[in-house]
């Protein structure tokens, strides 16, 4: 599904990512986490095409991201920020996106599931961060693609809609896709994820299951290893 090899990223004398090596397989919820600064928005950006490495190769669904774009139409991506045109409604950001993607009726039953009836009318500058959330998370799962893309997809999502999210991400794994999570809500992250992959200082520190983090930092619990981590790096 995704493979990384020996990826650097600088930015100015900022080296972000260095030599960073990942294998993601096909099927599953893979958490990344790290630090601010720890290089998971870069990295998620290389896959994107979004952001283009000083060194390294990407594969994504078998296509080399440096020689074609068109593996971009097999990804649903959700931006850290929901930056959308404020003066658009949200039903005519939605039918734009999908005149640019193509036609689904999905939206419909997410527009449903998020409880969004009552601001399709309403433009988008109006809108509080949460709901601007909610339209977000429904132009990201609107479409079927096999590797699904999140950045901080809690931001802002009041309880019951954090649970309608978690249920949403566990059907998409159940169809056999792929996703891939970068999130600061170590709850949320221990809850849906089947591995997580720890980048520190722009390397990965660590992969695998959360009990096999545990039992390597000799942690009860999923908070106090990820500072563990922290704490013997920065010791």
């Amino acid at each position: 599904m995704v493979s990384i090899q020996n990826l650097h990223k600088r930015f100015g004398k900022n080296q972000v990512l260095k030599g960073v090596d990942l294998s993601i397989n096909d099927g599953g919820i893979f958490a990344v986490l790290g630090p601010n600064g720890s290089g998971k928005t870069t990295l998620i950006k290389s896959l994107l095409g979004m952001v283009i490495p000083n060194k390294g190769n990407i594969t994504v669904l078998g296509e080399n991201v440096k020689k074609n774009s068109n593996y971009r139409h097999q990804i649903d991506y959700l931006p850290q920020i929901a930056n959308f045109p404020s003066n658009l409604k949200v039903k005519e950001l939605i039918r734009m996106i999908k005149d640019l993607r193509g036609n689904t009726t999905e939206d419909l039953r997410l527009i449903k599931l998020f409880k969004l009836e009552p601001f399709l009318d309403k433009k988008l500058g109006n809108l509080s961060g949460g709901t601007k959330q909610k339209v977000n998370l429904v132009l990201t799962f609107m479409f079927d693609c096999p590797l699904i893309i999140l950045d901080e997809p809690t931001t802002g999502l009041d309880p019951i809609s954090l649970i309608r999210l978690k249920d949403l991400i566990q059907a998409e794994k159940a169809k056999g896709k792929t996703i891939l999570i970068t999130s600061h809500i170590m709850s949320f992250v221990e809850e849906v994820s089947d591995e997580i992959v720890f980048l520190l200082e722009g390397q990965i520190y660590f992969k695998g299951s959360i009990s096999a983090l545990k039992t390597k930092t000799n942690q009860p619990n999923f908070e106090h290893a990820i500072a563990s981590i922290l704490t013997d790096n920065h010791a």
